[in-house]
């Protein structure tokens, strides 16, 4: 998508040659218009897959999921990270480990929202190793949903998470994919899936 590719090029920051900061459009402040485009661009790629929900984690994926299910007109699920006095009853759960923070979470879907009925896309902000993605296909299988596949705003390519999922069997369409981060410069893959 060269509309988010652009974004990354002016005002992301590499930080190593694995750590990519982009804190100025989605992960802390958040840019509308390109979060509006990105759903656009999810909901096109996945509109003939019959999606009746899209599942995503908290809190960096809820934009992109959001924009991308009024496209398709139906429901986003968040996982929660922390626990909740109103998430306690039929959790869905999994355990998850975050690249960037170095920490473990257990993150929850409380099961009154996702059946065996549901076709779900799930989204999310970046795909480095895969756990939290590998997380939610956990919580989409203990539901018996069906998953359509996985949105990802920003892959890095250099790292094995989309190759894990992808030798899987999994469905992955990755809006910018990173091949390097080398000398404080991102550099993107050629390839037809990011437009």
């Amino acid at each position: 998508m060269k509309l988010l590719q652009e974004k990354i090029q002016k005002e992301g920051i590499v930080l190593s040659e694995e750590v990519l900061k982009v804190d100025s459009f989605l992960n802390h402040q958040v840019d509308p218009h390109l979060m509006q485009a990105i759903g656009m661009e999810f909901a096109e790629r996945f509109r003939a897959d019959n999606i009746t929900k899209i599942l995503t984690i908290e809190s960096s994926g809820i934009a992109p999921s959001v924009m991308a299910g009024l496209e398709l007109g139906v429901p986003v699920i968040f996982a929660r990270k922390r626990a909740s006095l109103t998430l306690n009853n039929n959790l869905l759960s999994a355990e998850v480990k975050s690249f960037t923070k170095k920490e473990t979470n257990t993150i929850s879907v409380s099961g009154d929202f996702i059946s065996s009925g549901d076709k779900l896309l799930i989204i999310d902000d970046f795909l480095a190793n895969g756990q939290a993605a590998l997380g939610l296909l956990d919580i989409a299988e203990k539901a018996g949903a069906e998953v359509a596949g996985i949105g990802i705003v920003i892959e890095k390519g250099f790292q094995q998470g989309g190759r894990l999922l992808r030798d899987r069997g999994v469905r992955v369409e990755s809006l910018a994919i990173v091949d390097g981060l080398q000398d404080g410069r991102v550099t993107f893959r050629k390839e037809e899936n990011t437009l």
